[in-house]
């Protein structure tokens, strides 16, 4: 059955592959997008082309911190299903603008709350990150575990997202899902993600920022395995758990139709370890720089996805050497390399 499905952030690097499998998938696809400069509005623009020369999709221009616009937008059409992947993106970033994540995190997705509230959505399903973990060491990091100490502005207004979303759920019966991506990577990725800036500078003969003295460990997802997710998730409205307790609350489910998963590879591999896949996909060395962790940063990260596969049957599980092979191969087309 048809769907109308809205996008935001249907420019971005998770949001054009979405489109793109929805598309082709049946579905009716509203993109949103305001092209911001955060990186080279230019990328944007291409993967807005890619996705233009398909049918079923519609692209509008827009800021979801535009209350009066988004409002418009949701009077204008009938979605069954709402997809927020539009944010202020990048911890670090984070210490240098924080104003725009309020603006974008936080008031833009109230908005969007507001829209589905009173249009009828069927179901909200917006990204999370897995650095709502912050301060945790416990691995791999579980959604039934807590989440109160975050250790950047960034991770913050996605716990935000997460308890905005639960209380429309609660009020409003609003049904809500909460993705918690783990490092994604792949073609049309974004230019401020380490995969993207150690490519352009080993192919440039420069040399590398590897943090954390190269002690740093991330849980790698290829953007096909998100995507997948994604839209299992689209199909599956969350239900109450009837087992929830408030004298033992489960930060993972609720007694409301609200949900939270971790979607990740399910691995934890060394940033070192990602750098020598990409040097071999690249035929070249890398020259590091080896840098102290950054403030906002965790050391590591590591998915459980076992509710995910509970759930959805399904398990993310590309190689980083497929994967960094396949990103190689569309930056050298892209770029002319």
């Amino acid at each position: 059955m048809m769907q109308k499905i809205l996008v935001t952030g249907a420019a971005g690097f998770i949001g054009a592959h979405l489109s793109q499998r929805l598309i082709a998938g049946g579905a009716e696809v509203v993109g949103l997008d305001n092209l911001n400069d955060y990186y080279d509005p230019a990328l944007k623009r291409a993967r807005m082309a890619a996705l233009a020369e398909g049918e079923r999709f519609t692209h509008i221009e827009m800021d979801i911190a535009d209350r009066g616009a988004v409002a418009g937008l949701f009077e204008e059409h009938r979605f069954d299903v709402v997809v927020n992947l539009a944010a202020q993106a990048g911890v670090r970033y984070s210490l240098i603008n924080p104003h725009s994540y309020v603006d974008t995190n936080l008031v833009g997705f109230v908005n969007l709350l507001e829209g589905c509230r009173h249009s009828g959505v069927g179901h909200l399903v917006y990204a999370s990150s897995s650095s709502v973990y912050g301060a945790n060491t416990r691995m791999p990091f579980s959604v039934h575990d807590n989440v109160d100490h975050p250790v950047s502005l960034y991770a913050a207004s996605k716990k935000a997202n997460e308890l905005m979303a639960h209380t429309y759920s609660h009020l409003f019966g609003l049904p809500t899902t909460g993705l918690r991506f783990f490092t994604v990577y792949g073609p049309w990725g974004r230019p401020d993600m380490a995969l993207f800036l150690f490519t352009r500078a080993i192919l440039a003969g420069q040399p590398i920022d590897v943090y954390n003295n190269g002690e740093m460990e991330r849980d790698f997802t290829y953007i096909d395995d998100i995507v997948e997710g994604v839209c299992r998730v689209i199909h599956r409205v969350p239900t109450a758990n009837p087992a929830w307790s408030g004298n033992s609350p489960d930060p993972a489910t609720s007694y409301c139709p609200w949900r939270v998963y971790n979607i990740g590879n399910n691995s934890k591999e060394k940033l070192l370890r990602y750098i020598e896949v990409l040097e071999n996909c690249l035929g070249r060395k890398a020259e590091k720089n080896f840098l102290p962790m950054q403030p906002g940063d965790v050391p590591a990260t590591f998915a459980d996805v076992d509710d995910l596969v509970r759930d959805f049957d399904y398990r993310p599980g590309t190689t980083l050497e497929y994967g960094i092979g396949r990103f190689v191969e569309w930056y050298r087309r892209y770029f002319g390399v």
